[in-house]
């Protein structure tokens, strides 16, 4: 396990997916990352790679081969390697292997860099292609949030968006691909309520907001709060287990497949792809009220 801390965070992180394990506020004594329950979800905040979401029939196609590739991707099942670390700064790396091109065919390293700053952590998801053909990939975060704050804390729970949105959720299926439906979601000064059945069907994933903030907080009269900010990313998942005491604020470049619908990697709805010896880099924040 690392650490890494200064007089307003401390921040945990495991080398298993280089998976973020803490966020603890230190003015207000109170841990904000959900602590992995396995008895209800036995994650903290997976970062996903090469694939956000699911896969039909969970098979990749990369020029006219199939690969098998589950959820979500395999970087928060891998083990990487702390390549440097500081008291606030850390940087993981994962790069491709035997393991790695039995699924997915590409010469890469994918570095997590984790920097704090006062009250904030910059996360930067930093993709290098190293092999000789155009790499394709999606990337994105899945981090999971106490709700409440602390124990015993009644009242509302909100997420603020930075901007007036309208808010329509594109369904997923049981399998969780689209199904092609979409739905809307009630939103009221730029609030969304954090509600028991919010999620009975699964994620609201939104793939054009105009905010790149999203702010998690009481309603009322308290000015504590979480924002993540996500200036690269142009698609949010926002996710709870109905009835789960925590909630996911899930910035993603990519998403799932649709339904009955076999794609290659390179024509995937809102897939990325960086060139030969290139790198392509995305940063996202938690900022700590």
């Amino acid at each position: 396990m690392t650490t890494i801390e200064n007089d307003q965070l401390r921040v945990s992180i495991r080398p298993q997916g280089a998976e973020l394990t803490g966020i603890f506020y230190k003015p207000a004594n109170t841990e904000h990352l959900w602590q992995a329950d396995s008895a209800v979800w036995g994650w903290h905040a997976p970062n996903l790679f090469p694939i956000v979401g699911g896969l039909l029939n969970d098979q990749l196609h990369v020029n006219g081969q199939t690969y098998p590739m589950k959820r979500h991707g395999f970087a928060r099942q891998s083990l990487f390697t702390e390549s440097e670390t500081s008291d606030s700064h850390a940087v993981f790396s994962l790069r491709s292997s035997d393991e790695t091109r039995a699924v997915y065919p590409y010469e890469f390293e994918f570095q997590i860099i984790y920097q704090l700053l006062g009250t904030t952590l910059s996360v930067t998801y930093q993709i290098l292609n190293e092999g000789q053909d155009t790499m394709y990939f999606s990337v994105g975060a899945h981090p999971a949030f106490n709700v409440p704050f602390g124990p015993g804390e009644a009242g509302d729970y909100v997420l603020e968006f930075e901007q007036e949105e309208t808010l329509v959720t594109h369904q997923l299926s049981d399998a969780g691909l689209f199904s092609g439906e979409t739905r809307s979601v009630p939103i009221a000064n730029r609030q969304l309520t954090l509600t028991e059945h919010l999620f009975d069907q699964d994620a609201l994933v939104f793939k054009n907001l105009k905010s790149r903030t999203v702010t998690l907080k009481r309603t009322g009269q308290d000015e504590r709060g979480v924002t993540v900010s996500f200036p690269d990313f142009p698609h949010l998942g926002i996710w709870a287990k109905p009835g789960a005491p925590f909630v996911c604020i899930e910035p993603w470049l990519g998403y799932a497949d649709a339904e009955g619908k076999t794609v290659p990697i390179d024509q995937k709805e809102a897939i990325q792809h960086v060139g030969a010896g290139n790198t392509f880099a995305v940063t996202f924040t938690i900022t700590i009220h």
